[in-house]
Formats: structure tokens, C-alpha cells, sequence
């Protein structure tokens, strides 16, 4: 099975505040902000060569990145790895003892993505993905 590093999301407060250091300070280009719904989160998404940094903000206060954002403030929020097939990723970690967080969700892209506890991962909150297959 093919795994590799999609995304590193970062939570923070303010999307705008955090630009001027990720797209104006670092250099990295802004392919678009969009707001996930289903997530309560509104997403800027900015790529590199290897992957992308994603900046979250919360868009409601009952969030659970709103929630994280009040206990641990900003920062790292998760770690996202691309996998072929989400279920036989899913199978293998909870066979390995390791908790998953609800069930599989898909996002605007028509991506699926589930999420690993971080107690399962030595405190680190993984998200599993496979992305959406194109209609060619």
C-alpha cells in the first residue's frame, strides 16, 4: 500500500493574520480559501512541491477546531496521509489496536478522509485520505 505526506494543517484564529506570514514572509502561493461546512472550518490551501500546508480556522465556537484552538491555541492540528484505499488503511490501524474518530467523511473535492486518534499516535492527530478519483 502506497502512503505519503498530503498535508500539514495548522489552526489558527485568523486566516488573513496568518497569510502574511505563510504566503507574504515564507513565499508559499494561495490556491484558494474555501469554507468546509461539514467541518465547521473555513481552509486556505497553499502547495508545495511535495504536498501542502492547509491553514483551519474555525467558523463557529462549537467546533472541535474550535474547541482545540481554545485548549491548545495555534498551531499543529494534524498530519494528513494519502492512501490508495481508505478501508484497508482503516482495517489495518484498528487491527493494530488503533482508535479511529467517527466514520468516513468526504469533503467538496469529493476526497474521503477519516481520522486517527492522537492517543493511538503518540499524540499526533492523523488524517487518512484518499483522494477523489478523476472521471477521465
Amino acid at each position: 500500500m502506497s502512503v505519503k505526506v498530503n498535508h500539514i494543517a495548522i489552526v489558527v484564529e485568523d486566516i488573513d493574520k496568518a497569510l502574511s506570514v505563510y504566503r507574504d514572509a515564507i513565499g508559499l502561493p494561495v490556491e484558494k480559501v474555501v469554507e468546509e461546512p461539514a467541518e465547521a472550518v473555513k481552509v486556505a490551501y497553499l502547495p508545495t512541491e511535495s504536498g501542502e500546508v492547509e491553514l483551519i480556522q474555525p467558523i463557529t465556537e462549537d467546533s472541535g477546531v474550535a474547541k482545540f484552538l481554545a485548549k491548545r491555541g495555534e498551531g499543529l492540528h494534524h498530519i494528513c496521509l494519502e492512501v490508495d484505499s481508505i478501508e484497508a488503511a482503516t482495517r489495518r490501524m484498528a487491527a493494530q489496536g488503533m482508535q479511529v474518530l467517527g466514520e468516513v467523511r468526504v469533503n467538496q473535492r469529493g476526497d474521503r478522509y477519516i481520522f486517527i486518534h492522537p492517543k493511538s499516535a503518540h499524540g499526533v492527530l492523523i488524517e487518512l485520505y484518499e483522494a477523489a478519483r478523476s472521471q477521465d
